[in-house]
């Protein structure tokens, strides 16, 4: 039987090391349950260790218009934030531990909302540091892990079991690493894991997909359903790609790696509800059709672009009305580019879910303002939600281009790179937007704005996705194009004012510089020459600090949190 398929049974939990032995071993190993060092670390009394960045984030309330709801449609968004919900109590896991230990030990209300936002003890926006007294260090793989876990010692058994990870590309994708009575390493697949509550949340998605009135979307909550008690997502992926009028979503599983910073292999739950913005939605419908052209014409070698999106994909906009899990923690997604399955998106391409209200706030609340403290006051006329929009919008759409498997028989990109794979992937589909958008306004396909506002509103955006921190692989990649393009003179400082300029031609070639240099380094799997370029370039130099700081002068917040809820939506 293969691994995959004993996953599927969930008969059997296997040691790490008798997998060496034995990869067709059916022999149950009991996990220990690991304490994560931060749980053991916790006491009855937490104090803040400074209070001066409990006030970062900006409230935002989570609505959108129902009225063309049906009441069984209304019944349905309430059962998916149900849903929602054991995704949040399931990333609180994987993030930390017991949630409820951590907040009742901490007295200060301020404190206790702050670690409610953090999904723990650490702030995300600031490097993860802790926050709360006695609190050590986050550890790299979370609580993914054993806490007194190695490094070299996972190394060395995915060294020896290469054909076991290569016959099933998702089996560290979907399991927890703990230790059994004995001291060894075991996996734990999440279906068994999470058994109870992700039976929970399975039927609040059977019950929704009886409230559904599209056919297929009521399949796809089935087969969705299923997967989250199964750990076989690939069929509720194709299904979700085949879905192109219902007007609600869910985005729910466990979905990205970014909490895995140790492998980045180990993926977290979360969930999006949202209700579809039609008339937006039309308006980018077109765009999709150019993958394959936009593909052709990237700034490098042709190996380096052989693999040919798929076609049959969508940009859609959205109200998003609530967030769960990974999704909630920290800084607030604003766009989602799914499935992650490179199978699925080299057959069907990929969709683009475009966040437009959490975009409308963190536009109103932190670009603008960003922009009248940093950018030259003749070129502020350049910042405008549109391009805020369409470099956000395809941002997501440059995932789908470059390669998902390397040049040099290095295995998939995304593993051949490790725990660098998020942030060059990150940095690679920000630049690689605003090369689209240059392409697509130079073939008269953009015609709203002028390329300028997408310039002068990217640079802004390099502003506001810094302050996320060196934890954050899009505040990493954000680093490193800062600076990328402060050696190119892609901007200027005035250093009078303070305030940064455009220079609207060294831009564009250092855009097409960066973006060979990222799509070569993916190609090649080069994890060597991608940590260079992370811990050379993903640094904030005392200059940017010093503007970064002028930033929180201004008591401009970092980034939002929300309101949200059945109750504010006015369902049950």
């Amino acid at each position: 039987m293969k691994f995959n398929q004993l996953l599927l049974a969930g008969a059997v939990t296997f040691t790490l090391a008798a997998c060496q032995q034995a990869n067709d071993s059916d022999a149950k190993a009991e996990p220990a349950q690991a304490k994560p060092a931060s749980v053991a670390k916790a006491s009855a009394a937490l104090q803040p260790t400074s209070s001066e960045r409990f006030d970062i984030y900006a409230e935002f309330t989570l609505t959108s218009d129902l009225s063309h709801l049906s009441d069984k449609q209304k019944q349905m968004v309430a059962k998916l934030i149900d849903a929602s919900t054991v995704m949040d109590k399931l990333f609180w896991q994987q993030a930390y531990g017991d949630k409820a230990h951590l907040l009742n030990s901490i007295a200060d209300p301020k404190a206790r909302r702050f670690a409610d936002i953090n999904y723990g003890p650490w702030d995300r926006l600031d490097g993860d540091k802790p926050f709360l007294s006695t609190i050590e260090e986050k550890p790299l793989g979370a609580a993914f892990y054993p806490a007194d876990m190695t490094k070299d010692e996972y190394e060395q058994w995915r060294k020896a079991n290469q054909m076991l990870i290569a016959a099933d590309p998702f089996l560290e994708s979907y399991t927890m690493v703990e230790r059994d009575k004995d001291g060894k390493l075991v996996l734990v697949p999440y279906h068994q894991k999470f058994a109870s509550d992700l039976a929970i949340a399975a039927q609040y998605l059977r019950e929704a997909a009886e409230l559904a009135e599209n056919q297929e979307f009521a399949n796809y909550l089935k087969m969705r359903a299923d997967a989250i008690t199964s750990n076989q997502y690939q069929a509720s992926d194709f299904a979700w790609m085949d879905m192109k009028t219902n007007p609600v979503e869910v985005v729910i599983g466990p979905i990205e790696n970014y909490e895995d910073q140790l492998f980045g292999y180990r993926t977290a739950y979360e969930s999006y509800v949202l209700i579809k913005d039609l008339a937006w939605s039309e308006r980018l419908a077109k765009f999709a059709q150019f993958l394959p052209e936009l593909q052709r014409g990237l700034p490098v070698d042709d190996a380096y672009k052989a693999e040919m999106p798929g076609t049959d994909a969508d940009l859609n906009a959205y109200d998003v009305v609530y967030y769960a899990g990974h999704s909630n923690a920290g800084s607030k997604t604003i766009a989602i580019n799914l499935p992650n399955d490179e199978a699925v998106q080299l057959a069907k391409g990929t969709r683009r879910l475009q966040l437009k209200n959490a975009m409308q706030a963190k536009f109103d609340k932190i670009l603008v303002p960003i922009s009248e403290q940093l950018i030259a006051a003749d070129q502020r006329q350049y910042i405008t939600f549109d391009a805020f929009f369409a470099n956000t919008m395809f941002h997501e759409v440059a995932h789908g281009l470059g390669i998902k498997n390397t040049i040099n028989d290095n295995g998939m990109v995304r593993t051949a790179l490790k725990e660098t794979a998020s942030a060059l992937e990150e940095g690679k589909a920000d630049i690689l937007g605003l090369y689209m958008i240059t392409e697509l306004f130079n073939k008269g396909e953009i015609k709203e704005g002028q390329l300028m506002d997408n310039y002068v509103t990217f640079l802004a955006g390099i502003f506001r996705s810094v302050r996320f921190g060196a934890s954050s692989a899009h505040g990493k990649a954000n680093m490193v194009r800062f600076n990328y393009f402060k050696e190119k003179g892609a901007f200027s400082r005035d250093e009078k004012t303070g305030h940064y300029r455009v220079n609207f031609e060294k831009m564009t070639t250092a855009m097409n510089d960066l973006s060979n240099l990222l799509l070569t380094i993916q190609g090649d799997g080069d994890y060597a020459k991608a940590k260079t370029l992370l811990d050379e370039k993903g640094q904030i130099s005392a200059q940017l600090q010093q503007d970064l700081d002028t930033l929180t002068k201004a008591n401009i917040p970092v980034d939002i949190t929300f309101n949200q809820g059945k109750a504010i939506l006015g369902i049950q």
